[in-house]
């Protein structure tokens, strides 16, 4: 019988939580489901739940097994756990609690020490792939290595693995399955030979243990009698496997998870593990949590609608926050536009006070860093990139950068277009014009190279004389401004870095057909991992949430973008969607370019070049804007940069329609920031004025 004091402590557990995460907490017996929608405090229910079962007396602590996916998810429980009262409960990845138990058992069931755990696959895989004649490039060997973590995790065996790849439609870039097959399979005989095992292995050798020696599931099962697995959508066979073993046929288990935030299928992540829980465990207690407490109802009601009718939809969530400003949704011309646009935004954000901490930019793949880290590091804005080195510190771009030096200073490349020379000189890293087919390090590698090309035609667009030199200048001066170092930024993240963090605000960009979902992404069920990425981006966001597109990769280009199909019902129509409907004629026309005053589309060249109709008076001084541009012309010659480096036209359009007469006011301009105001401030103040402009 408890002590009445142990009553009221463990009642008083229970009072931070509301119903549906009490219900989660008083289920402490037999098996339990809990799908827990974003930002529901799933955590918050399930350290609650273990706590309340120690301060009931029905957990000893120390036979509490918790196991996640992450060393911080697992350090984070740990910390909860502590400040609850149940600090011997042990919360540990699934890698590291199999380590654990393979480096005690092993010694006594087989004799000697476990094998030594290699940090990296690729010199094992390098081996393996000259013995099988396999190229060893670095991207070869990064998409090979994913390819064994996959067949490991998944169960398959390198005698299984080219019938089973296929008829999951798996591909690795280059190389057909058998082959692929034979270097995964002497791969594993020269990691045995060299008395080493991977991360995969740590797994498979525990559930070895427990399954060929009674004695050790014994052990085990006597040490832990109570499971709680989180983020139980991203299991995979092999984990699953292994759980089975460490449970021996007992029911004591609480799994939570959200298959709407299901992004890792691809790496061998199996959602059916949590959604056929309670067939595959008749009795199990159903929980939904659905109040989530981290965003306004303006992002849940977006996000909700992302899912609804789709086979990801979940639980349907109910924000529990204050209203806030409605989820903006925006079309730019090009991917320049957009990352001039968002960075804009996001300086003004900065000014009214929110943390750059709290601001994000998320993207489907990390090539696309690259406009936008211009674009911030322009305004003086600092930035950080999670999960990957900035653009200009990647190997591939650091190798592109120096052969295009190469090139420009041996004169190797003479000729007259700069495009076709960048990717000439590119092509010899396996650039091509079509992209490689599915996902890898190939791929990652190719956006980079394309991004490069991106880049030389963006150039050329403002400077019709530019060559190699001249584009290799702009690099570096990318680099220089890039790679200033700092202690706290804006983050820049891909939409699966972003997984399990959130923001203030995020910018949720590149959302166009193609990039959302990716091009690679073939089949219904591939597509629809792509919507549950959007979908875990967009419950990123506390309080502001922007989704942006372009239509052109790079300015002037062809506008072939087309809105992602998983806005469709969310946005409102856009420009591109007014002109498609106005017929044939209005889509023909270059850049679907509107009037800057009264947004119907422009008919002629010189219309389109100053941005309005020929009827429609300018909102701008007219004059003060065309000795704005002779000014720019003059200033970026000098600096031996394009134009548009110094200020865009739509910049010194806002110029000169609010005409600032001092600094403050200049900053109040999108696309000025600290460092232009400290480099061209005085210029553009003399010329509103009719000042003088220093030599």
């Amino acid at each position: 019988m408890m002590h009445p004091s142990t009553v009221d402590g463990a009642d008083q557990l229970l009072e931070a939580l509301d119903p549906e995460q009490r219900e989660v907490a008083v289920a402490l017996q037999g098996p339990v489901r809990v799908l827990a929608g974003a930002g529901t405090g799933k955590t918050r229910a399930i350290t609650h739940r273990i706590a309340y079962g120690v301060a009931c007396g029905v957990y000893n602590p120390t036979e509490v097994l918790a196991v996640t996916f992450t060393t911080r998810a697992a350090g984070e429980m740990r910390t909860r756990l502590r400040d609850l009262g149940a600090a011997r409960v042990q919360a540990r990845t699934f890698h590291s609690a199999a380590l654990r138990q393979a480096r005690y058992f092993w010694p006594k069931v087989y004799g000697g020490e476990l094998p030594v755990l290699t940090e990296s696959k690729l010199g094992l895989l390098g081996n393996a792939a000259r013995r099988n004649r396999v190229a060893t490039d670095q991207s070869t060997l990064r998409d090979l290595a994913s390819e064994v973590e996959w067949a490991k995790v998944s169960n398959v065996r390198p005698d299984d693995y080219a019938r089973v790849a296929t008829a999951r439609g798996r591909s690795v870039t280059g190389h057909d399955l058998d082959t692929v097959a034979r270097v995964f399979a002497t791969y594993e005989d020269v990691k045995r030979g060299q008395g080493r095992m991977d991360m995969e292995d740590v797994l498979l050798c525990a559930a070895a243990l427990l399954a060929e020696d009674e004695r050790v599931a014994a052990q085990v099962r006597r040490q832990y009698r109570w499971f709680v697995v989180d983020e139980f959508q991203d299991v995979s066979p092999v984990q699953v496997a292994l759980l089975d073993l460490w449970l021996g046929g007992r029911d004591s288990l609480c799994v939570v998870g959200d298959p709407a935030q299901t992004i890792y299928s691809f790496a061998g992540a199996n959602a059916s593990f949590l959604l056929d829980f309670p067939k595959r465990r008749p009795g199990t207690t159903c929980v939904e949590l659905v109040r989530n407490y981290r965003s306004t109802p303006q992002i849940v009601a977006a996000a909700n609608l992302l899912l609804r009718g789709s086979p990801s939809a979940g639980v349907q969530l109910r924000s529990q926050q204050s209203g806030g400003p409605e989820v903006t949704f925006r079309e730019e011309t090009d991917e320049v536009a957009e990352a001039e646009q968002v960075a804009a935004d996001i300086l003004g954000i900065l000014d009214d006070g929110t943390p750059a901490r709290e601001v994000a930019v998320l993207f489907r793949v990390n090539a696309q860093s690259e406009a936008l880290e211009e674009a911030l590091a322009a305004r003086g804005v600092p930035y950080v990139v999670r999960g990957a080195a900035r653009f200009f510190q990647r190997p591939e771009v650091k190798q592109a950068v120096a052969l295009l030096r190469g090139n420009a200073r041996g004169g190797d490349r003479s000729g007259d277009d700069l495009v076709a020379d960048t990717r000439a000189v590119l092509a010899g890293m396996g650039w091509t014009e079509q992209a490689p087919t599915g996902r890898g390090s190939a791929r990652d590698t190719w956006e980079s190279l394309q991004a490069i090309v991106s880049q030389a035609e963006e150039l050329l667009a403002f400077d019709a004389e530019a060559r190699l030199a001249d584009f290799v200048a702009e690099l570096d001066r990318r680099a220089a401004e890039q790679h200033a170092p700092v202690a706290e930024g804006v983050t820049l993240a891909t939409l699966h870095a972003a997984k399990g963090l959130e923001w203030d605000v995020v910018f949720a960009v590149g959302t166009h057909e193609g990039t959302m979902p990716i091009v690679y992404a073939e089949g219904p069920a591939a597509v629809e991992e792509e919507r549950r990425l959007l979908y875990v981006g967009m419950t990123r966001a506390r309080r502001r949430l922007s989704v942006s597109w372009s239509l052109a990769r790079t300015p002037g280009g062809r506008p072939s973008h087309k809105p992602s199909r998983f806005l469709t019902g969310l946005r409102p129509p856009s420009a591109s969607d007014r002109a498609t409907a106005e017929g044939p004629a209005a889509r023909r026309r270059k850049g679907v370019a509107h009037c800057g005053e009264c947004g119907k589309p422009l008919a002629t060249t010189a219309e389109r070049k100053v941005g309005r109709c020929e009827d429609c008076p300018a909102s701008y001084d007219v004059e003060l804007f065309e000795r704005l541009r002779s000014w720019r012309v003059e200033r970026a010659g000098q600096e031996k940069v394009p134009a548009y480096v110094v200020f865009t036209d739509l910049t010194l359009q806002a110029i000169a329609e609010v005409k600032p007469v001092d600094p403050p006011g200049l900053l109040r301009i999108n696309g000025i920031g600290a460092s232009k105001l400290t480099k061209y401030g005085d210029d553009v103040l003399s010329i509103i004025t009719g000042g003088p402009v220093a030599d």
